[in-house]
């Protein structure tokens, strides 16, 4: 469970007012010293990620924010930070204290809006008088039932528990990266440039996790570089029945790819996996629409030194800018800065998202969504400017 990729596991947030106990909550539930615990508020500053198994529940990872009340000179940039972690939440828990309510109650309302599953949880039971009371108030303003509670002496935490795991259980993703479009059997070729983004010795993460996916799911897998290709093709009995390429070769790899092999790439297929294709593809449009005067946002999940061959920073602008003229502006966003306001773009191009969950592009799709600003996927953006989006797959939307 250590080595399940953290984008694969469930994002459980914890939230609530300085010294309310988030942090213990963490430690109680995890039976460790997961997270730092002080009396003094404000300890927890920029949310803090943790990995970790819990029986019963699986491989998760937690956030544990800064409270909601943090008047520190620093405050209103650690709820800012807090916010974000919204985005990537896939369960939330806010914690409330004997004397909470208004402000917990208003997160509460603000998860199922956003139709997040979220439990109340009434903390500190063991300094409680009458909690009894306090529990029924909390059903009475939530409308749920609140799990109480306490993360010094434990009681309460399997209760809790439990419930983590019945929201987790629906919270867990269980599609697949290629999904209906091969079962066992079937050969799938997978052709890998192997440039400054690939660095030697290694593989990137989607290429890893769809081979891994293929062999769990009994197919024979065929791996070669795009100048290998040919070799690799003549090489087999039969066409493959699936072809998976990296997007920067898609042109390439289209034109020796056999009629009656599918064609698809990494960046489309986690485009798929990780958020919403059709709404992907729909976006792309967009692209036939640009000018000189418009502008581009390229947002990418992981940070990194920028190669030379950077399909983010280099190919895809010079693509564009092929396509539309040298004065099209594009901005571009690393990690999780991403704007708020995205009315100044034309359109935002996503990364495949491999090192998010999936509640994190579909938030990100949404507020897109919401401010009328049409958003796409690298690999399907490839496609559309190299005249093959026709031609290539997806699995079957979810």
């Amino acid at each position: 469970m250590e080595n399940t990729p953290r984008a694969n596991r469930v994002h459980i947030g914890i939230y609530g007012k300085c010294n309310s106990g988030k942090s213990s909550l963490i430690n109680a539930i995890t039976g460790q010293q997961t997270a730092v615990v002080s009396e003094l508020p404000g300890t927890t500053t920029d949310p803090v990620t943790k990995s970790m198994e819990v029986p019963g529940l699986g491989a998760v990872t937690f956030i544990d924010t800064a409270g909601f009340d943090d008047d520190s000179e620093l405050g209103e940039r650690r709820l800012e930070q807090t916010r974000k972690a919204v985005d990537r939440t896939d369960i939330a828990l806010v914690v409330y204290g004997a004397g909470d309510s208004d402000t917990e109650d208003e997160w509460v309302r603000m998860f199922g809006q956003r139709n997040i599953p979220v439990v109340a949880v009434l903390n500190k039971i063991d300094a409680i008088a009458d909690r009894g009371a306090l529990v029924e108030r909390m059903r009475r303003r939530t409308g749920m039932e609140p799990v109480a509670v306490s993360a010094r002496t434990g009681e309460g935490i399997d209760a809790l528990i439990r419930r983590l795991g019945e929201l987790g259980r629906g919270a867990a993703d269980e599609a697949t990266i290629t999904g209906d479009l091969v079962s066992q059997g079937d050969v799938v070729m997978l052709v890998m440039p192997q440039d400054a983004q690939a660095p030697k010795g290694r593989l990137i993460l989607p290429q890893v996790q769809t081979i891994r996916e293929l062999l769990d799911k009994q197919c024979i897998v065929v791996s070669c570089t795009p100048d290998g290709m040919e070799g690799a093709l003549r090489s087999l009995a039969a066409a493959p029945k699936l072809i998976i390429t990296d997007s920067q070769a898609f042109a390439a790899v289209s034109r020796l790819t056999p009629a009656e092999s599918l064609l698809t790439s990494f960046s489309v297929l986690f485009a798929n996996y990780k958020g919403d294709i059709d709404s992907f593809v729909a976006g792309s449009a967009a692209i036939d629409r640009l000018t000189e005067q418009s502008r581009v946002l390229i947002a990418e999940a992981c940070t990194h030194a920028p190669a030379t061959e950077d399909i983010g920073r280099v190919k895809i602008p010079n693509l564009l800018r092929k396509r539309v003229g040298q004065g099209l502006r594009i901005d571009v966003v690393g990690g999780t800065d991403f704007p708020e306001d995205l009315t100044p773009y034309d359109l935002v191009i996503h990364c495949g998202a491999c090192m998010f969950n999936r509640r994190h592009v579909l938030s990100r799709l949404a507020r897109a969504e919401a401010q009328g600003v049409p958003m796409t996927n690298y690999g399907i953006t490839i496609a559309r400017l190299t005249g093959i989006l026709d031609r290539v797959v997806y699995p079957k939307s979810r």
